[in-house]
């Protein structure tokens, strides 16, 4: 594949040999100098610290909690107190909430329900803050943080026990279905947050329901156990007739992209999808779970490891420097010091020097303006993905990357060895024996992996040795499945399908799941920090931005963190959503996890996703975009100190912000779940030149991101060439110690590279042709199948009642005619086909 950028390193490298002319003595200073605030930012990198980060299904409580709520709403906490109170003391004398019995307080509870039946929009709205402020805790009355959120805790299993999320569900089909609140936005030249304040408050209380409902503690009670489970199941399955609820949601993510209802609050629209996701199919512990038991219904063997938990044991690898990829300790010595034989190693390291320059860049350094070549070669690689996203220049607001501390001398022990077990498939074996027999034996068997007459004794021994670290998954046996199915419809039978939460999902989201994925990619677009929001896409930013935009340097300042903070948890939930949909789609069925698959690859998920990582990652996982003091509960029971400019670009104390680093691993486990064994998408990261963009995310020193980028550096190797192989030796023995190894994949040299775009376009055709078929097979079934039984008995047939319209009998002589005497019968074929 041609570099773009080939031409402009090829000269630099020439020039640095001194065989380049004129213009050439000319660009070879601007390369030296390129080159050396290369080599200053690569040792920075070096320094950055190992990261303490743990990888999990979320976040800590309290910050799931405060990621809710945007600082701009951090006022409508005293209103809703306000609310309450003012319901509260007509109710009850001489109380406070924390003092009344359970009784008492449920009896108040269907008193504030009854009293959302009402007309007026407004008083519905003040019961329905008063609902919102249980829910958040009855900060009023407690003295600490923990207190408020033990108290969230217990109010929210209360309301649902009386009826809360169901009376909210009503309330909340009303809101979208307000075709005025949608006209008057629409009419709008600019939307703010109080375009959305009844959505807001009535999401508010079903996230915090599900998110208080969802943890699981040691302490609860059994009650809470079996009020989790029933809750767990009303979300997952059509209850009284009506679509699960993650649907009507997927469906507010959809009307607000096509731009039907621009004031929906898409955070907490996509916040409360993905927990619901979460809690009704599973984390990633109950899909290891699920999938160790779905391997023993099939007879297969036990896996070998948990993935999770042996990247938790693994160490994140020092970032490869780009001066040091050949093992050398130093940069080569000035031209004007080689002497003899040291030029031969100065040419070398030209050559090395140059690909690094041009390859592996970092767009966002800002040390020192970038050289005419570098420009022109930054356009290159830009168009490439702008010509398939048709994306802006990167975001000013992400910050710079800030100063790290070097790194402790402290050595820690780990296990020697390889961390993982390895893996063949069966056509490994079968490719492996195909190739023996045509070279020993001249001819081939097939599928045959047993016969082994006429091989040699070392040939044996290789598929005694492939055979022991053969492993059949999960899909292996449903794709087998289906083709049975497919071929012997009849002696088979139908198909019996569990229906599990997962499996009702998938249901109801078939025929819209095309534009729930554009959905999804357009909004996680308009979050990416690597691009602008276009005039006339979607505005992401309606339920954070005020009713009046700041005045003064800090109202301003504070605004920017926030906006920052509300695209980046947009990214965060986005990015676990699509992850979720698809682990818990391939483990129910591979074909439902091909076509999400492909139809984010339709949608140029890829692209994207590598967008997204073309930017300074390290300053997108330390960024800062937070304010400790306005976070939800803290917010509630201190007095807020006045803020600075100071104290807000100062930021926290956090080593690296939680939320940044869990999205940027969800991201590229997205991009290897879509590219794993297909070669076309492979392709398209070498097409895009994914490989400098992945490799600076290297610098990120935390084990399971390295990994996963390694893994995407592995599978395209074979196409980036030889030069590029040579010149990142410290990246190649990277894969080899942290990726699994298949035993046969010849990935480090690529002597079998098989890239005819033919054979490509024919394997996703041939993939897509498999998934239609499945789903018509399963889904599409027509009540008269040809399958279905027939009633060949005359007199039953002849003796049904059927109900003709009521002036038949004014016209049926010339039906007779029409349809039965003028129509020829030819009684030989009828005979034959029947």
């Amino acid at each position: 594949m041609e570099d773009p950028a080939a031409p402009g390193a090829g000269s630099s490298s020439a020039n640095g040999n001194g065989n380049g002319g004129g213009k050439g003595k000319q660009a070879a200073p601007k390369g030296r100098e390129a080159f050396r605030s290369q080599r200053r930012e690569s040792e920075g990198s070096v320094d950055c610290p190992t990261l303490e980060f743990e990888y999990g299904d979320a976040d800590g409580h309290a910050a799931e909690l405060s990621e809710l709520y945007s600082y701009t709403e951090n006022l409508e906490f005293t209103t809703n107190r306000r609310c309450f109170e003012e319901d509260f003391k007509t109710q009850v004398q001489g109380k406070e909430w924390l003092e009344l019995e359970e009784d008492a307080q449920k009896a108040y509870v269907m008193g504030l329900l009854d009293r959302l039946e009402v007309v007026s929009r407004e008083r519905r709205l003040k019961v329905a803050r008063a609902v919102l402020y249980l829910a958040q805790g009855t900060f009023g009355e407690c003295d600490s943080e923990v207190d408020v959120l033990h108290w969230s805790r217990y109010n929210c299993f209360l309301l649902y026990q009386m009826g809360t999320f169901s009376t909210f569900l009503e309330l909340l089909h009303m809101e979208i279905d307000n075709s005025q609140a949608c006209s008057s936005a629409l009419r709008k030249p600019a939307i703010s947050i109080a375009d959305s304040t009844e959505l807001r408050v009535l999401l508010s209380v079903m996230y915090l329901l599900v998110e208080n409902i969802r943890l699981e503690r040691e302490t609860d009670s059994c009650r809470w156990r079996t009020v989790r489970e029933t809750f767990r199941t009303e979300l997952s399955f059509s209850v009284h007739n009506e679509e699960p609820f993650a649907l009507l949601l997927f469906s507010m993510v959809t009307k607000f992209c096509s731009g039907l209802a621009p004031h929906f609050p898409i955070k907490k629209v996509l916040l409360l999808l993905w927990k619901v996701v979460m809690f009704t199919l599973g984390g990633f512990e109950h899909l290891q779970v699920l999938k160790v038991q779905k391997r023993a219904e099939l007879g297969l063997p036990p896996l070998a490891e948990d993935s999770i938990q042996v990247v938790k044991s693994m160490r994140a690898a020092s970032p490869p420097s780009y001066t040091l990829d050949l093992g050398e300790s130093q940069l080569a010595p000035p031209p004007s010091k080689l002497r003899g034989r040291r030029g031969s190693r100065r040419q070398l390291l030209t050559k090395q020097d140059s690909l690094d320059i041009y390859n592996e860049r970092d767009l966002f350094k800002t040390e020192e303006p970038a050289t005419e070549e570098e420009e022109e070669s930054a356009g290159d690689g830009e168009r490439t993905l702008d010509g398939e996203l048709d994306l802006l220049e990167q975001d000013p607001l992400v910050p710079p990357p800030p100063s790290q501390t070097p790194l402790s001398a402290e050595r820690v022990a780990f296990p020697k060895g390889l961390p993982w077990a390895p893996k063949v498939r069966q056509k490994d074996i079968e490719h492996f024996l195909e190739m023996s027999r045509n070279k020993f034996i001249g001819f081939t068997l097939g599928q045959d992996t047993d016969t082994l007459v006429g091989l040699p004794r070392p040939i044996h021994e290789s598929v005694k040795t492939l055979k022991q670290h053969k492993y059949i998954s999960i899909a292996d046996v449903q794709i087998k499945n289906e083709e049975d199915l497919e071929k012997c419809p009849m002696s088979l039978g139908e198909e019996v399908v569990p229906e599990t939460p997962c499996e009702i999902l998938y249901q109801g989201m078939l025929y819209s799941l095309p534009q729930y994925m554009i959905a999804l990619l357009k909004i996680l677009l308009a979050a990416a920090p690597t691009s602008k929001a276009k005039t006339d896409s979607i505005n992401i930013l309606a339920d954070v931005l005020p009713e009046e935009m700041p005045i003064t340097v800090l109202q301003s300042m504070k605004l920017g963190i926030d906006v920052n903070r509300h695209k980046e948890i947009i990214v965060k939930s986005i990015s676990a959503l699509l992850l979720l949909l698809l682990k818990h789609f391939k483990l129910n069925h591979i074909y439902q996890f091909e076509y999400v698959s492909q139809h984010l690859v339709f949608a140029n998920c890829i692209p994207l996703i590598l967008k997204f990582f073309n930017q300074n990652i390290l300053s997108y996982i330390t960024a800062k975009n937070s304010i400790s003091v306005l976070d939800y509960p803290c917010c509630t029971i201190q007095d807020l100190p006045e803020l600075t400019t100071e104290s807000l670009e100062a930021g926290d104390n956090n080593q690296f912000c939680w939320r940044n680093l869990f999205s940027c691993i969800n991201l590229l486990r997205l991009l290897n779940k879509l590219t794993k064994w297909k070669h076309s998408r492979t392709m398209m990261l070498v097409v895009f030149k994914s490989a400098p963009i992945l490799k600076r995310a290297l610098k990120v020193k935390q084990a399971m991101l390295q990994l996963y980028v390694l893994k995407l550096l592995k599978i395209q190797t074979k196409y980036l060439g030889r030069q590029w192989r040579k010149s990142n030796m410290k990246t190649m023995s990277a894969i080899y110690q942290k990726v699994r190894h298949r035993m046969n994949d010849d990935w480090a040299y690529g002597n079998d590279i098989d890239a005819r775009p033919w054979d490509f376009q024919a394997e996703e055709c041939t993939l897509r042709a498999n998934i239609e078929a499945f789903n018509s097979r399963r889904y599409d079934k027509p009540q008269d199948s040809e399958f279905s039984p027939v009633d060949n008995c005359l007199q039953s047939v002849l003796g049904q009642r059927l109900d003709l319209p009521e002036d038949f009998h004014y016209s049926y002589e010339l039906w007779l005619e029409r349809e039965v005497f003028s129509q020829p019968i030819c009684w030989e074929e009828l005979l034959q086909n029947h």
